[in-house]
């Protein structure tokens, strides 16, 4: 009988949190704040190494003047973390208006005596997406998973790092992290600032989008692109819409590859009328089942022609979109169910051939890195890992 009731209550949790989702999903998607950024032109610097990006932005705030703005979806509570809290505080003691946006449960590690201490500062620090009703398990799955700084409204990144020490090589079972994050300066820093000030809003209530000095008069740079905010829609019909316009080549390069129905039709209707597809993913994965969810999608694309890599050389982290070597997508939004139809993401389309002909460079050392996935490699695997995929098929939107 006690097996039965057991049987039972699972079965009502599992079915409340389908129907939560659901609606939870359809609410959001609903009332969410729509907006398209113009194509801009901006200097960007790429960067490709957690070190390099690190040392490059702490510089920045260091130097800022004014203000500064941050949005991580992880800030950890190592060595690192504690260092970067330390500049806001020293920059807020100085004068400089800070202000610290950071997801609620990716950042769950951060203290309440650690927020304490930086809003005695002077610092504002909120966090974002955090579990409320009615939708209470949507709202659990729901991440803000964009990484946005922008200081004295000048100078922005955005790409994949988070705050941590993994991202600077100091996971012994990651290391070395493989990332990709971009510093731009120019005007399309306004558009940075803007997603900045509308999530600050979602998440304190504090309607800063007008405020004097935030958003000052900026010098065109010399690469066009453009910003493309998504949050739970919009993202999988653009990549549906990038695959079906390519000319000649598709490379993908993520940590997760657990692509809608629609996107694997168009990788399949591309693979089918001559598109070349490769695909750049870990062999090391950082969560769990997130591997196994790949397996077979890959067994559909790689006997039609796809060249599939498994990242050998560190963890693979990248979110990198290259259509017929002209043009390149990088940002925040991964190739999986979860960043098409949950997180809050924003991405970079960029257009000049120099930035994308650098990002390709980099792109050949991450293939350099890696061996290629094989059909006898993933029909060979072991009982356990048909189980992981099994389970990963049931709940790959939460992956």
């Amino acid at each position: 009988m006690w097996i039965l009731t057991i049987f039972i209550i699972l079965a009502a949790i599992i079915l409340w949190c389908i129907i939560d989702f659901h609606f939870g999903r359809k609410h959001f998607v609903r009332t969410a704040y729509r907006r398209d950024y113009p194509k801009r032109h901006s200097d960007m610097e790429l960067i490709s190494t957690g070190p390099a990006f690190f040392e490059r932005m702490f510089t920045d705030l260091k130097e800022a003047s004014s203000t500064i703005h941050c949005l991580f979806y992880i800030v950890e509570n190592d060595h690192l973390g504690r260092q970067f809290f330390d500049i806001l505080k020293q920059k807020a003691q100085e004068g400089v208006e800070v202000r610290l946006l950071m997801d609620r449960l990716g950042s769950f590690k951060v203290k309440k005596k650690q927020v304490k201490e930086l809003q005695a500062c002077g610092i504002h620090v909120f966090f974002a997406e955090k579990p409320k009703l009615p939708y209470l398990f949507f709202s659990t799955q729901q991440r803000n998973h964009r990484k946005i700084t922008v200081v004295d409204g000048k100078i922005g990144y955005l790409g994949g790092y988070n705050v941590g020490k993994a991202y600077i090589d100091e996971d012994p079972k990651l290391s070395p992290w493989r990332d990709y994050h971009m510093r731009i300066v120019g005007e399309g820093t306004s558009d940075l600032q803007r997603e900045f000030c509308i999530d600050w809003k979602r998440a304190s209530g504090e309607d800063i989008l007008n405020k004097h000095g935030y958003f000052p008069d900026l010098e065109k740079g010399a690469v066009e692109h453009r910003f493309f905010p998504s949050e739970g829609f919009k993202i999988e019909s653009q990549f549906v819409s990038f695959i079906t316009n390519a000319k000649k080549s598709i490379f993908i390069g993520t940590p997760y590859f657990i692509p809608s129905d629609e996107v694997l039709n168009a990788l399949i209707k591309a693979l089918n009328r001559g598109i070349k597809v490769t695909i750049v993913s870990p062999e090391k994965p950082d969560h769990p089942l997130v591997k196994e969810a790949s397996f077979k999608y890959f067994r559909k694309l790689i006997p039609l022609g796809a060249e599939v890599h498994h990242y050998q050389s560190g963890f693979y982290h990248s979110k990198l979109i290259i259509l017929d070597d002209e043009f390149c997508d990088l940002g925040t939004a991964n190739f999986d169910l979860r960043s098409f139809y949950v997180n809050l993401e924003l991405n970079n389309f960029t257009y000049t051939q120099s930035f994308v002909d650098e990002v390709r460079k980099e792109v050949q050392k991450d293939i350099e890195g890696s061996t290629l996935v094989t059909m006898e490699k993933l029909n060979s695997v072991s009982i356990s890992t048909r189980f992981k995929e099994g389970i990963a098929a049931m709940i790959s939107i939460l992956l």
